[in-house]
């Protein structure tokens, strides 16, 4: 641990001495091949197999210095995680000796089971063949394992033997590579000369909850499902705004301690670390990236966040709603534009309406959002987040954009083909004299809007914890390029580019403008208003499977080669499937638990009580009436759970028949939820009415306010 501490005094010595970063491959290899690789990574170029096979021996030689003994190609498949297959360095040479090798092919291509991960049917059992493909534009790295061992990861894509995306990568890389396309066909138009690649930059907020380990083994339906299936209320929640940031437990800092160290040694940014609103609730945030290595990183954080836990005699939960009486973790995605030579497309400026680059990208992401607003709510929709969305601690499903009452003015008034003034910079009077004055922002924050304007970004805080921030990612780009090339198209024809240009965001304010709603968008009112307007409110995830497939969908995702018709219907597969398996593994855990813990300890503890009922009546000659109240409650209440549970049990038995995924999909939410929600208030009444020590499972207040 001195070490550590030591270690910690100059963050530069560890941050990223576990990465094979550009810096490092500068170091390692000739200066022509890291030349070449660059040419690579910014203009496209091919690879070829001499770079391939020098990268592959220098990154090898590096890994072995860290003490690795195998690599990996590190892939994230359809199923929100991450896959790896260790393969050693050992190879055999002509007479037979061992010797370490790792070539160009090695890294580049590799080969995984396909038919054993969700492939939606383009992937039978019997056609087995997937490729992993190496992803040059994220750094790989080296994982040390608990057991003292040593992996060198590599980040790939997934695809098919027909060459079909099995992964999240895949389609973001193209969506990037999209967006990049259309964003600089813009930028040439508008006498942008310099620039030569656009990125998309993203910041995920991780929110978590964080148990003691003992507490969590306790807990089957946390085990096997990532959240609790019963808990009364704790009699002290959130009401007390007492939560957020406020001081962190000794063992919590102890493991933000640690996460942050083993983080910054794989390069991770990790920045902000806070309590949030509810007990035992925590956030971390790292520093942008650009949206393909954010994605990475983000899945490490939650792989390493599981692991320093552990570690710590504690669980890390990242499940959207795993306690039913205190909010639930999102992941905010903080998204914006930037150029390579330093320019943020979506930084107003000091003077906005003057700021023809900020409007036109602007105006292109309001117009994305309202006319592709039911994807952004299909790129939020997992079961899990079906708990917490709509439920006033997150966003609404109804997506609406606030921007702010500065540029909300902006915006009527190039509406309305007015023209304004910018204002001068404003500052914060707080009334007393020795504190500083603060420039004011642009706007204030709205934490009920699922898709906010923060000043020179964009913040899309539907997404849930436990989610790739893939998805959404994929989306904002390629709805936003589909914007953006239209308006090249447009400003392409036009004589003179600066009058098409005003009218070309002043129809599209006009057209759009129904998106942005700056006020309470917990409120009734604004489910009204929106309706009113014709947003659409798709308030479950599985009436928004469907919009994947649709005929414009299909057609916008194919017309930018980010996803095939094929590639579309597989990932709506791979939903209704996700679902109706995890409605299953929750209702086959909640049989579980009920029929071997809740049940027994109840009877066990109404014969305890039927005791004290005969034992009284001798002793006293008078009648236990509170005790005989006690009984007819439990024994009324069993009986309603026991029929519950024969209940759930024919649903079950029923919905295993049902073929089609997305039938059964819908027979689950339509069938054995209810049945679920009315085992689960039973349950959690009777915890409130039986003795505590004959409870079997640990409460809300046991878990979640621990010393």
């Amino acid at each position: 641990m001195e070490e550590k501490k030591n270690t910690f005094k100059n963050i530069k010595n560890i941050f990223g001495i576990n990465v094979f970063d550009n810096k490092t491959m500068k170091e390692k290899i000739s200066k022509e091949g890291y030349a070449e690789f660059m040419k690579v990574i910014n203009e496209g170029k091919d690879l070829s197999s001499e770079l391939a096979d020098e990268i592959a021996n220098a990154m090898k030689d590096w890994a072995i210095e860290q003490g690795a003994t195998h690599y990996t190609h590190w892939f994230q498949p359809l199923n929100e995680n991450t896959a790896e297959k260790h393969d050693s360095f050992i190879d055999l040479d002509k007479q037979g000796n061992v010797i370490l090798k790792f070539s160009g092919k090695n890294l580049i291509k590799g080969e995984a089971d396909a038919s054993s991960f969700p492939s939606g049917g383009t992937r039978a059992t019997f056609e087995a063949r997937g490729y992993t493909v190496w992803d040059c534009t994220s750094p790989a790295f080296v994982k040390h394992i608990k057991n003292g061992s040593t992996v060198l990861c590599i980040p790939t894509a997934f695809c098919s033997y027909n060459g079909e995306a099995l992964d999240k990568k895949t389609p973001l890389l193209r969506a990037l590579q999209v967006l990049d396309k259309e964003a600089m066909r813009v930028l040439r138009l508008l006498g942008n000369k310099t620039t030569k690649r656009v990125d998309v930059n993203l910041g995920a907020e991780q929110e978590y909850f964080l148990i003691k380990k003992e507490d969590y083994n306790k807990r089957k339906d946390l085990v096997f499902t990532g959240r609790t299936l019963f808990g009364a209320k704790s009699p002290k929640g959130q009401e007390m705004d007492d939560q957020y940031y406020a001081s962190i437990r000794d063992c919590v800092s102890a493991f933000m301690n640690e996460l942050n160290y083993e983080l910054w040694k794989l390069g991770i940014t990790a920045k902000t670390q806070h309590n949030e609103v509810a007990p035992s609730q925590h956030e971390l945030a790292p520093i942008y990236a650009t949206a393909n290595i954010a994605t990475d990183h983000n899945q490490l954080i939650m792989e390493m966040m599981k692991k320093v836990a552990d570690r710590n005699g504690l669980a890390c939960i990242l499940h959207e709603k795993p306690f039913k009486s205190v909010n639930g973790s999102g992941k905010h995605n903080n998204w914006s534009i930037t150029t390579d030579d330093g320019i943020n497309l979506l930084k107003p400026g000091k003077t906005p309406r003057q700021n023809k680059l900020f409007l036109t990208f602007f105006t292109a992401v309001i117009s994305a959002v309202d006319e592709y607003s039911y994807l952004l709510r299909l790129s939020a929709s997992h079961p899990g987040n079906e708990h917490r969305l709509g439920k006033n601690e997150a966003p609404p499903a109804i997506v609406s954009i606030f921007v702010g009452d500065m540029l909300q003015e902006i915006l009527d008034q190039i509406e309305k083909e007015e023209i304004g003034e910018d204002k001068e910079k404003q500052y914060l009077n707080v009334g007393v004299t020795t504190l500083p004055k603060l420039p004011q922002d642009f706007s204030d924050r709205n934490r009920t809007s699922p898709f906010a304007f923060t000043g020179n970004k964009f913040e899309f805080r539907m997404v849930g914890s436990s989610a790739s921030t893939a998805t959404p990612n994929v989306i904002f780009c390629t709805i936003v390029a589909e914007i953006l090339s239209r308006f090249a198209d447009r400003l392409e024809k036009a004589e003179d580019v600066d009058k098409e240009l005003a009218k070309l965001i002043s129809e599209n304010i006009k057209q759009h403008k129904k998106i942005i709603f700056n006020g309470n968008s917990y409120s009734d009112e604004w489910v009204k208003e929106a309706k009113r307007r014709g947003l659409p409110n798709i308030d479950n995830c599985l009436d928004s499977y469907g919009y994947l497939t649709s005929k414009e969908s299909v057609k916008l995702f194919e017309k930018h080669k980010v996803l095939s018709r094929l590639e579309l219907q597989s990932r709506e597969e791979i939903y209704y499937e996700n679902y109706a398996k995890t409605i299953d593994i929750e209702a086959k855990t909640m049989l579980l638990i009920t029929k071997t813990q809740i049940v027994p300890a109840v009877i066990k503890y109404s014969n305890r009580v039927a005791e004290s009922i005969n034992n009284i009546s001798k002793a006293t000659g008078l009648k236990a009436t509170a005790q005989i109240d006690i009984l007819r409650n439990l024994t009324e209440k069993l009986n309603l759970l026991c029929e519950n549970i024969a209940k759930l049990e024919k649903l079950e038995s029923e919905a295993v028949h049902i073929e089609n995924m997305k039938e059964r999909a819908f027979y689950y939410r339509d069938n054995v939820v209810k049945v679920t929600e009315d085992i689960r208030e039973l349950v959690d009444y009777l915890e409130t009415i039986t003795d505590k020590r004959y409870w079997p499972l640990p409460s809300y207040a046991d878990i979640l306010f621990y010393d």
